[in-house]
This record gives structure tokens, C-alpha cells and sequence, in this order.
């Protein structure tokens, strides 16, 4: 009777231990899979930040190139619009420091049946513009908007016909920029969507060379 009551007590340990080394097993298997879980969280989060920082440093790069090409039109005697007295004397175009919160993904509206018009210049030349488009964009917390507009001339111009401009004022104009305006060379994009980069305006031919006439940016801009 003792030996079978000592076997009940071994079945019933034996039982027990078993239930436990299943209840670790299931808790340790759980774990493992939260971890494994987690370190996929982990590698996406990383790959995520990693495209990310790759895409602004693409951008910021873009930038700079940008800025390098219009420096070497301007550097390069064949291709410079500067009086020869001032190319004498030029060492490259000043920009302001790159940065990326002036890259900007604008939504892009078009504006069809707007009337041609002529738009002022710095000399008696009045070109004919139409507006093409809104840009609505956001920098900082500010909302904006500005007109988009395309030289009616370069539509059956081989290599212009998707050529639109961007001439407008900020508050640097008169004090840090050319008081006449700022501009930006825009082409018409594939959907609703256009990246603008404000890191590549520029000056005005007419700023450096009075032989040049450049459109006056509207009001409405």
C-alpha cells in the first residue's frame, strides 16, 4: 500500500514538473517570438531612418550641385553674362546656406483657360505669360501659395514646352537679395505633386548685365 501511495506521489510530482517545464516553455517560446518580433520592428525602424537620411542627404546634395552648375555658367568666360570688368573681379555667386526645410513638396493645381497676358520687365520688352498653375506648399507652420507661370512663346519650342516659371518677392528682397525679385525654373510635373527647391534661386541676369530684361515677379506673388 505504501509503495503504491510513493507512486501516486512520483506520477503526481512527475505531473506537476511536467506542467511546469511546459508552462516555461511556452512562456520562454512567447518571449522569443516578442523579441524576434521586436528586433523586425527594430531593422524596419532603422531601414526607415536610414532611407530617410539618404533621401534629405540625395536632396541636399542636389542642392549643392545645383548651386555648383550655376557657378561654373557664371565662372566660364563663354557662357558668363558679367560685364568684363566684372568678371575680372568675380570669385563665384553668394548663396545662403543650404537646408533642407526649403525643399519642399508643393501640391500643384492647374489653373486652365487663364488669360494671357504681358507681364512686366526691367525694360520696355513685354512678354506674354499665362498662368499655368498654383503651388500650395507649407515652410515652418506657414501655410503658402504662389501663381506658376509659362512663357506662351517656349510651348512649341523643342526641349521648353514643359519650361514654367517661378518669379516672386520675400523679405529678403532689398535687404540680403535684389530688390526686384527672386526666381526659380520649374518643369511641369507628371501628377498633382512638384518638389520645389528653394535653395536654387537665383538673381536676375539684368542684376549683373543691364542689356538683360527679366519679367517683374505679379503682385499676386
Amino acid at each position: 500500500y505504501s509503495v503504491v501511495i510513493l507512486q501516486g506521489i512520483y506520477i503526481h510530482r512527475k505531473f506537476i514538473i511536467l506542467s511546469y517545464t511546459k508552462k516555461i516553455i511556452f512562456i520562454l517560446q512567447s518571449h522569443y517570438i516578442k523579441i524576434r518580433n521586436m528586433r523586425k520592428i527594430v531593422w524596419l525602424c532603422y531601414f526607415v531612418a536610414i532611407a530617410g537620411f539618404a533621401q534629405e542627404s540625395y536632396s541636399l546634395k542636389e542642392s549643392k550641385k545645383a548651386q555648383e552648375k550655376l557657378n561654373e555658367a557664371y565662372l566660364n568666360p563663354e557662357t558668363s553674362i558679367l560685364l568684363e570688368e566684372d568678371f575680372k573681379e568675380f570669385k563665384g555667386l553668394e548663396f545662403f546656406p543650404i537646408d533642407e526645410k526649403y525643399i519642399v513638396k508643393a501640391k500643384f493645381i492647374r489653373t486652365p483657360g487663364e488669360e494671357p497676358f504681358e507681364m512686366p520687365t526691367t525694360t520696355e520688352r513685354t512678354p506674354v505669360y499665362e498662368k499655368y498653375a498654383e503651388v500650395h506648399f507649407t515652410i515652418g507652420n506657414e501655410d503658402l501659395k504662389l501663381n506658376v507661370y509659362r512663357d506662351t512663346s517656349f510651348v512649341s519650342r523643342p526641349g521648353l514646352e514643359d519650361y514654367l516659371f517661378l518669379p516672386f518677392y520675400d523679405l529678403t528682397n532689398g535687404i540680403e537679395t535684389y530688390g526686384g525679385g527672386r526666381y526659380l525654373d520649374l518643369r511641369i510635373p507628371s501628377d498633382d505633386i512638384i518638389k520645389i527647391d528653394f535653395n536654387g534661386i537665383y538673381n536676375t541676369y539684368c542684376v549683373y548685365n543691364p542689356k538683360y530684361s527679366w519679367p517683374i515677379p505679379t503682385e499676386e506673388n
